[in-house]
């Protein structure tokens, strides 16, 4: 994976895509958990959003650096 990558001469950081592909699984997985009411449990539900966000990019980043 590239340091940075050169977008209309903006060095952008190369694990951009990999933070945007995060943030849209994490909406999606926001979306379903949210349809099935599991944030009514929850104490804080923007902290489990940001917890998921994290988990996310991590296993994400992991992966693709193994």
């Amino acid at each position: 994976m590239p340091r940075e990558i050169d977008f209309f001469g903006v060095l952008l950081p190369g694990v951009l895509p990999v933070f945007l592909l995060s943030a849209l699984l994490q909406l999606v997985l926001d979306a379903v958990l949210s349809h099935a009411g599991a944030y009514r449990g929850s104490w804080h539900p923007a902290l489990v959003r940001l917890c998921m966000f994290v988990c996310i990019f991590s296993a994400l980043l992991v992966s693709l650096y193994q």
